[in-house]
């Protein structure tokens, strides 16, 4: 076998770091991750670098952030033409593979949120110029992943890499409501399909009420998660009797725990609700984006169907949760099911084995679900773990670590240089662990609450936050308030660190500025 190691990365959708066990979760059981924590180097500040879905994977692909990578929000694809890890490791003679969600494309086929205001009197510019970019990032290319147009499986459709990854089976959307390549592998199994995942058809849940929580039809043989992992196992056997002398790296994607909260057969009501403990902070309203999203649920004006964050009630913060865990856990099956698979087929000794998540998920935290607008730590802090079967230590690590650190990371433990423009670093490195990170995040979404731009910054002992079109902003003491309830910014006797932070937010938004191509001689 070659000494090139193997790579199996692990990616959930929407896990906060605190929702594993190893993270110090003392009702969920997850054996399996926490195993690869005992095994492997566990990373408590691992931070993303834009805590929405498609702009932090671009991150993770590139290593470079949103407003440099050009995705700064959901319904933004990646250039085609951007130059990813997983391109550079099948240069370098890699196998590739991404199974499950991909979301570096748009998957809903709808148009633009964003209208561009036509001004009367002039000249528009032909369709192909009216963006910043010619032709807009539109075309064959970026449809992809477009849920409306899936007539074949995205392989059929799309001969060459994707991204980087020259086999790719793309799972869509979220909970049982998952689309794109995962229907044609459920519907071979069970002709009947799609009345099972229909949420007209969701099985009585007595006693939930909580919004997007349904009990799916769908069996857990045929649930997203089960999808993942099969076929998972299905491209390791498929190496090891085949290709083994070839380096692999793949992508195992769960779209799990993302909402909706349809965990399918016993994982449902695996966890009780009544014995999920509300955060200290469930009342809090320090902020004002948190006092109008809890006066638009009093007042009966919140929407809580959609993806922007909303207020619940303590029972529904505890269903939730409850019904998130549940969905945890059958990733948490599906993970030691995968690690058998390199056991079994011979692999394990010379696997990487990464797990991570996108982003986390206010999950109750103030008394809100979901994600955007607000960078507390339940949606910024996710789970990084990097278990190394050749060596490497075995600890946890309060260093800094974010998502643009990946790319680096693993490339330089393939023995490969990473390209011009990456910024991030090597994880394994602690000498180059940085002092700060910063998060960045475009938001997407309208109304009163809403703001257009937010930069954070994260330090050993503080995040700093910076909203656009507003006079207010979040400045937090993580060693002496870790809830994030007591905000600083206006207070006078903190004026001081206002100032250094908002200095060290300017420079570290300079330092990650563009650096790519590399230019000529001075003329």
């Amino acid at each position: 076998m070659t000494t090139r190691p193997n790579f199996l990365f692990i990616v959930t959708d929407q896990q906060r770091a605190d929702h594993l066990g190893c993270y110090g979760n003392s009702l969920l059981e997850t054996p399996n991750i926490d195993r690869l924590a005992v095994e492997g180097r566990r990373f408590d500040r691992f931070y993303v670098a834009a805590p929405s879905c498609q702009p932090n994977r671009a991150c993770l692909m590139t290593g470079r952030m949103p407003t440099v990578n050009g995705v700064r929000n959901n319904g933004l694809p990646l250039p085609i033409d951007a130059t990813t890890f997983v391109d550079i490791l099948r240069d370098a003679g890699y196998r590739t593979a991404l199974l499950g969600k991909a979301h570096l494309q748009n998957m809903t086929g709808l148009p633009p949120h964003q209208v561009r205001v036509v001004e009367d009197g002039l000249r528009q510019p032909g369709e192909r110029y009216l963006e910043a970019v010619i032709g807009g990032r539109r075309g064959p290319e970026y449809e992809i992943e477009n849920e409306l147009n899936w007539p074949a499986p995205a392989m059929e459709r799309w001969t060459e890499p994707y991204y980087g990854f020259e086999h790719f089976e793309i799972a869509t959307g979220h909970g049982d409501g998952v689309g794109g390549d995962y229907l044609f592998w459920a519907r071979d199994r069970d002709a009947e399909f799609d009345a099972l995942r229909d949420p007209a058809n969701a099985l009585p849940a007595p006693g939930y009420s909580a919004p997007q929580a349904r009990r799916t039809r769908i069996p857990e043989e045929l649930y997203p998660s089960s999808y993942v992992v099969d076929r998972t196992v299905a491209f390791l056997r498929e190496h090891a009797h085949s290709d083994a002398d070839r380096p692999f790296f793949v992508q195992m994607a769960f779209p799990d725990p993302h909402y909706p909260f349809t965990p399918p057969g016993r994982y449902w009501d695996l966890y009780d609700p009544g014995d999920v403990v509300l955060p200290g902070s469930f009342e809090s309203t320090g902020i004002p984006i948190l006092a109008g999203l809890k006066e638009a649920f009093r007042g009966g004006k919140a929407f809580r169907e959609g993806h922007a964050p909303f207020a619940v009630t303590p029972r529904e913060a505890q269903e939730i949760v409850a019904l998130t865990y549940g969905m945890i856990a059958m990733i948490d099956d599906a993970v030691g099911r995968a690690m058998g698979a390199l056991r079994e087929f011979g692999l394990e000794s010379n696997t990487v084995v990464v797990f991570t998540s996108d982003h986390g998920d206010h999950m109750g935290d103030h008394g809100v679900m979901l994600k955007s607008l607000m960078h507390f730590q339940g949606l910024i802090r996710v789970p990084f773990i990097w278990r190394d079967p050749q060596g490497g230590a075995k600890d946890v690590t309060a260093d800094l670590g974010s998502t643009i650190d990946i790319a680096p990371t693993v490339l330089r433990r393939a023995g490969i240089q990473p390209n011009n423009g990456v910024q991030g670093r090597d994880l394994l490195d602690p000498a180059a662990a940085p002092e700060s990170l910063l998060i960045e995040i475009d938001n997407p979404f309208e109304g009163a609450a809403a703001i257009p731009k937010t930069r954070t910054l994260v330090t050993e002992g503080w995040r700093f936050t910076v909203h656009q079109g507003v006079e207010w902003g979040e400045m937090y003491d993580l060693n002496a308030d870790p809830h994030e309830m007591t905000n600083l910014w206006s207070d006078s006797a903190y004026r001081d660190t206002r100032f250094r932070l908002t200095e060290q937010l300017l420079r570290k938004m300079i330092d990650m500025q563009e650096n790519a191509p590399l230019q000529t001689g001075l003329s």
